[in-house]
């Protein structure tokens, strides 16, 4: 399986989320699924993370090692679930969406979040406020990845995709 998180400029959320979730699935040692990150804006491509992301997470025992990349149609084939940060970035991403199993693999992460239900709450973007905004955003990632290991582990995964796509 291959996840990609998906953010606007891929320095702030979407770097954060897949750092969490690669760690998590570490834990719950679920190696076979992999985890990469975009955005749907090309602002940033080919820059490291940003430097409030990075130092929130490694403080969390994160690490880093992906660089900003854009977000295209062809990824649509390379990953099985993609992982939109806001509304925005799902409406941005499902304009990209080719076929409907392209749409069917779009959800938000917020989604898996533990008090997720017809209302999916956004991962506000942190970028260009203060480091607080990026202890609330890891406080908010951290929840749905916990819920996003644990429909992998149970096999709930499609469900809660479905469910969403639903409401759409």
């Amino acid at each position: 399986m291959h996840i990609m998180t998906v953010c606007l400029g891929n320095i702030c959320r979407s770097p954060a989320a897949e750092s969490v979730l690669v760690h998590r699935l570490e834990q719950a040692g679920l190696d076979e699924v992999m985890v990469s990150s975009a955005g749907t804006a090309d602002y940033h491509i080919g820059r490291p993370p940003h430097e409030h992301s990075v130092s929130e997470g490694e403080g969390r025992g994160y690490a880093f090692t992906s660089r900003a990349a854009q977000f295209a149609a062809d990824h649509f084939g390379d990953a099985d679930l993609i992982l939109a940060m806001d509304s925005s970035n799902e409406a941005d991403i499902l304009a990209l969406a080719q076929r409907a199993e392209d749409e069917a693999k779009v959800v938000r992460l917020g989604a898996f979040a533990s008090d997720a239900g017809e209302e999916v709450r956004d991962i506000p973007d942190p970028w260009g406020l203060p480091r607080e905004a990026y202890v609330r955003m890891y406080d908010q990632i951290e929840d749905a990845v916990d819920g996003l290991v644990s429909a992998i582990q149970d096999g709930t995964v499609e469900e809660v995709v479905a469910a969403q796509r639903a409401l759409r």
